[in-house]
């Protein structure tokens, strides 16, 4: 639940600010005035800019188009609040500093600070440490809440809040005020740059690779969502689906009840990452599920108790007729999916003609995989699984396969989190180890043993920008390269 925080003031900063912070894109604020380390108090957004800037000149292009929105959304008469936060540093920044690595680190241009340094002696710095409420606020606009002299302003009664969702964990905060105190540079700015550009599109793919560019960046929290992911409740019923039951079935016809079945596997097979090819619709006299890529695949779906015994030579012949050509049913891949266990007969004619039986709760499992750990399924290395008759408990071995290598990597990001919490190292949020360390301490506690190469190779693979669980520092050869720890690989 957390630990339980009075708060009776909230500080007005301008609203795109606060919408960084909350973003975790920075974990900085301009303040009006000195805060006090410890401080607590809500965030409330204001249309009053940094020195009354203009806001297309404050902001950074990659955060403009967020700025942009979150201006035009201010409401003159309420004013909603999302978050609090607590002062853990407050700097005076004067012409000294190198306003360049401040804006790296932050949303804002370096020419907004130089502007606002070239009015005052210096500017106030706060880091800040953002919990997220449990539910946003709305209070009415505060009459002082434009004050140039940034003074707290009370809230219109006392907030009770927890310090149980902070936007960025204890290790990513330590390591980015870490970052912000020495002015050290962002490691991946490009990403920050390929960020902008995706959050601007709006497709499903598009917002699933923005939250994982996120994470990588250390902006965000990992979360693990999925189980809880409406979107994704149509897994749940492939099995029942395919497995026809009186219930499910109250109302339908078999036509009816065999589409369905036919139209989930389909979205089952994309999920995979099969391109469905949408001119084979199946239905009476066709192919029910044609592939093209990344290879040829066939399938014929089965709803009911059980696969008809000439279920086989039915896709033999559909195939053969439908499809482009024979050559092109030969080579394809070729799947029978239905509920219950295949007869003598229907599995020595799958056999013969070189067909794969699988059961709706197979295919299920496969998509629960794919589900739990993104891209996981390799489409190529499934197929040296789909063996001629009925494959089920080969599959399973593949998902087993998966599920260990998935292990290993997760205790290999395991081994690197323990070295960097190890007493010694906890000052230094960005160690690194190098591969020996890393494979000496996961020897020490972890089997199979490992060699120096296959940790490097892991380590090479957790650490790129696309899964992004470890950093990497390059050596000047393979063996010296260093890695630290940014995420947790979590295995269900």
């Amino acid at each position: 639940m957390g630990k339980l925080v009075s708060i009776e003031t909230a500080l007005p900063l301008p609203a795109p600010d606060i919408e960084a912070l909350i973003q975790g894109r920075m974990l900085a604020a301009i303040p009006r005035r000195w805060l006090d380390q410890g401080k607590q108090f809500a965030l409330y957004p204001t249309d009053l800019l940094i020195n009354s800037l203009q806001p297309e000149f404050c902001y950074k292009d990659n955060f403009w188009p967020i700025a942009k929105t979150v201006i035009s959304n201010l409401n003159a008469e309420k004013v909603t609040i999302k978050a609090w936060a607590r002062c853990e540093l407050c700097q005076m920044l004067d012409s000294s500093e190198s306003l360049k690595a401040v804006s790296q680190l932050t949303v804002w241009k370096t020419e907004a600070l130089e502007q606002i340094l070239s009015q005052f002696p210096y500017i106030f710095l706060a880091h800040l440490r953002v919990y997220l409420l449990s539910q946003p606020i709305e209070i009415p606009v505060h009459p002082n809440a434009r004050d140039k002299k940034g003074k707290f302003i009370p809230l219109p009664q006392r907030l009770m809040v927890s310090d149980s969702s902070p936007v960025l964990s204890d290790r990513i905060f330590t390591h980015r005020r870490h970052q912000l105190e020495n002015r050290l540079p962002p490691p991946h700015p490009e990403l920050e740059e390929l960020q902008a550009a995706v959050a601007q599109l709006n497709t499903p793919a598009a917002k699933q690779l923005n939250e994982q560019i996120q994470i990588f960046l250390g902006w965000k929290k990992t979360e693990n969502n999925r189980k809880n992911n409406p979107d994704l409740d149509w897994i749940k019923t492939i099995t029942s689906l395919g497995d026809r039951s009186k219930e499910l079935d109250q109302g339908k016809s078999n036509y009816q009840a065999g589409t369905d079945f036919e139209n989930i596997i389909k979205r089952s097979l994309e999920f995979l990452g099969f391109t469905v090819d949408y001119f084979h619709k199946g239905g009476a006299g066709g192919v029910d599920v044609f592939c093209e890529q990344p290879y040829p695949l066939v399938c014929e779906c089965k709803a009911g108790k059980k696969i008809p015994n000439q279920t086989a030579v039915q896709l033999l012949n559909l195939g053969t007729l439908r499809l482009k050509s024979k050559e092109l049913f030969q080579q394809a891949a070729k799947l029978i999916i239905g509920p219950g266990e295949p007869t003598a007969q229907l599995k020595e004619a799958a056999k013969v003609h070189n067909m794969t039986i699988i059961n709706p709760e197979t295919i299920e499992a496969l998509v629960n995989l794919q589900n739990k750990y993104r891209n996981s399924v390799d489409l190529f290395k499934l197929k040296e699984y789909l063996k001629p008759g009925q494959s089920r408990d080969e599959i399973q071995k593949y998902i087993e396969l998966v599920e260990q290598e998935i292990k290993l990597r997760s205790q290999i990001v395991q081994a690197v989190h323990q070295l960097a919490n190890q007493e010694e190292n906890l000052d230094n949020p960005q160690k690194s180890f190098s591969v020996t360390e890393i494979r000496v301490h996961y020897n020490a506690t972890q089997n199979p043993k490992l060699t120096d190469q296959i940790v490097r190779d892991l380590l090479v693979e957790l650490s790129s920008p696309l899964t992004g669980y470890l950093g990497r520092n390059k050596g000047s050869d393979s063996l010296s390269d260093r890695f630290y720890f940014l995420r947790h690989l979590t295995v269900d």
